[in-house]
């Protein structure tokens, strides 16, 4: 299916300014949030999706790569026919975009209505460093990790309380959860310190959490990394962040990845690049060397009078593409390596072949005086 233009899916003009998008971007978001469409399929593609817009137009570098190449600009197949224009690493977590953008606590109030400190609370979310290999992100992996985090706690299910014990109106703030204190003219309205904002006590605390409803845990946690993932790469794992309160739901445990260097690749978005040695007279005369991918070996053609530096492209041997545009290529690049050491044979050979060149091992080049001479005409 044919993905739709981004200013259609927010639903605003071309030239709409900063604020409008960001606007347009608040009212779909919270409407398609799959916390208020649970289950519904529809709605969480819908949300993904304006995530993705907005992260593209809501940047004025990708916007204006965007309005240029429209989606081409993240595809990493239309690359080299606009000189290097892509922009690659894939976007960001929706929910991540989410929450950077109602960061304001104020603007979430707005939305999804006052706090009330009574109901149930959702947990905080957690980020975890993880450090993995240049294989295990190019490929693809399953990593276990160990994190301590608060969980509901068993004994009282979460309610904090011992089993047969209720709760009671706080005799403080009289179940209202703020108390007013009175400075001279001024009258402050603040949380109750007794209840904490509840309006409600604990008639007999669960004596394993002591009333907080969670106690502290190591827990297993077990990822899959999808293939492509780079240095900055978030992963969402939904529900294993801190434990809620009273009952709330958990929040989300946020991965972020840093890759290792490779001894062999370096990496350029989707593509990757390795130096192949060669003789020099493989670099003269031709050759079919082999040369490591991530997946085995594939055999490259030198042709004859190779240069050093020069570079063969081996089309679909880099690295998967995260939004499922096909792989990358490998970028195979020649050094021709000079020999340390020349027994007698072999000196009298090269001076031969120098004599035979006449006396010129660059016979294409001014050489280095030659040019030299041309800066001070």
């Amino acid at each position: 299916m044919a993905k739709r233009d981004y200013y259609e899916v927010l639903g605003v003009d071309r030239k709409a300014s900063d604020e409008e998008i960001k606007k347009a971007y608040r009212k779909l978001a919270v409407k398609f949030h799959p916390d208020k469409n649970p289950g519904e399929k529809a709605a969480e593609e819908n949300f993904k999706e304006i995530g993705e817009a907005y992260e593209a137009l809501s940047d004025p570098q990708k916007r204006a790569a965007y309005d240029q190449y429209g989606h081409a600009a993240f595809d990493p197949r239309a690359r080299a026919g606009r000189g290097g224009g892509f922009y690659g690493g894939g976007f960001h977590d929706p929910f991540e975009i989410f929450r950077e953008v109602f960061s304001s606590s104020s603007i979430f109030e707005e939305f999804f209505g006052r706090h009330d400190p009574s109901q149930p609370q959702r947990g905080d979310d957690l980020r975890y460093d993880l450090e993995i290999t240049f294989e295990e992100a190019a490929l693809g992996c399953e990593k276990k990790v160990v994190i301590a985090k608060s969980i509901r706690c068993e004994t009282c299910a979460g309610s904090g309380l011992e089993q047969g014990s209720k709760t009671r109106v706080c005799p403080t703030c009289g179940g209202h959860g703020v108390v007013l204190t009175s400075r001279g003219f001024i009258s402050l309205r603040q949380t109750c310190p007794h209840c904490q904002g509840s309006g409600r006590i604990l008639e007999k605390p669960c004596k394993t959490c002591h009333g907080d409803g969670r106690h502290e845990h190591n827990s297993e946690i077990k990822l899959r990394i999808p293939p492509g993932v780079d240095t900055g790469s978030r992963l969402r794992s939904s529900g294993n962040g801190e434990a809620g309160f009273r009952g709330g739901p958990a929040g989300d445990l946020y991965v972020v990845l840093h890759v290792k260097s490779h001894n062999l690749f370096q990496r350029d978005g989707d593509d990757l690049l390795c130096e192949a040695p060669v003789s020099f007279a493989q670099a003269a005369l031709g050759a079919e060397i082999e040369v490591p991918t991530l997946d085995g070996k594939v055999t490259v053609r030198i042709p004859a009078g190779t240069q050093p530096g020069a570079t063969f492209r081996v089309k679909g041997k880099g690295v998967k593409n995260l939004q499922g545009y096909g792989h990358g290529d490998l970028h195979v690049r020649v050094r021709v390596q000079v020999p340390p050491h020349l027994n007698a044979e072999q000196k009298a050979k090269l001076q031969e072949f120098a004599a035979l060149s006449g006396e010129d091992a660059n016979p294409t080049d001014k050489g280095l005086f030659g040019k030299a001479k041309n800066l001070f005409r």
